[in-house]
């Protein structure tokens, strides 16, 4: 069973990492768009839609504002904007305009609050995009293995030219204005074995955040229903100890 959700703006959420978060989903409301197509996704796999539409940027700014009219109205505050939903956020034409937008509306309404992007990284190297990702609070970037090979087969980019090499160097642009975000899993897919825990991955994944140098790293595990069945949730005993050597590099860890 996957799970999509049919607004624009969402929430507010207890979110595991980030506290009290104002979703915001760039992307149709009856269909995931991702250039991805993670093997954990809460969205499941890809499922085409006849009509499916992305909001207009106005629309999002619409919708944003009547909802943050609404919590100021009922006493809440959010924590935090976190910009996810029914796929990667970028993809989104307008993102950089919009980006634009949550920042004047945040600053007007709730000043305190910071503005998260959950992305899966494929967009970096366009330049309005990496703009963008500079201005927000929290760039949080998906990095789920060292080794190509392995990050092809748990998250299934869409374009055969991805490789973990090229994401680092993209990644580096930023000089440490993100947040690396792994999820730690085994299983099988198509008969293959899934596990991104070894000492060869842990080795990988390392030397790639010492690269990368961001200023926090987030680790997770399996939490939902997967579109690909028997995937193994990690205890956070697991999580802390293969983490480990990425805290030893003097980089703050956070396992959620």
């Amino acid at each position: 069973m996957s799970i999509l959700f049919d607004q624009i703006a969402y929430g507010p959420v207890h979110s595991r990492r980030l506290g009290v978060s104002l979703g915001v989903n760039l992307l149709p409301v009856n269909q995931k768009m991702c250039s991805f197509e993670c093997i954990y996704c809460e969205c499941g796999f890809t499922n085409k839609v006849m009509g499916a539409k992305l909001p207009t940027r106005q629309q999002v700014i619409e919708a944003l504002t009547v909802k943050l009219d609404e919590m100021k109205a009922q006493g809440l505050k959010p924590d935090v904007f976190t910009f996810a939903g029914n796929g990667e956020p970028t993809l989104h034409p307008d993102f950089a305009g919009i980006i634009d937008d949550t920042i004047e509306v945040r600053s007007r309404l709730f000043p305190n609050a910071k503005i998260s992007v959950l992305s899966n990284a494929t967009m970096i190297g366009r330049d309005e995009v990496f703009q963008a990702l500079s201005k927000v609070d929290n760039n949080i970037l998906k990095l789920d293995s060292g080794i190509t090979e392995t990050a092809r087969l748990i998250d299934l980019p869409n374009s055969p030219a991805y490789s973990v090499e090229k994401q680092i160097e993209l990644m580096k642009r930023f000089e440490g204005n993100l947040i690396i975000q792994t999820i730690f899993l085994r299983g099988m897919y198509n008969g293959r074995v899934v596990d991104n825990t070894t000492p060869e991955e842990i080795a990988a994944w390392t030397e790639a955040i010492r690269q990368i140098r961001p200023k926090q790293v987030m680790v997770y595990q399996v939490d939902r229903e997967t579109p690909v069945p028997g995937l193994e949730k990690l205890t956070n005993e697991e999580l802390a100890r293969l983490s480990q050597p990425v805290s030893d590099l003097g980089i703050p860890v956070l396992v959620a």
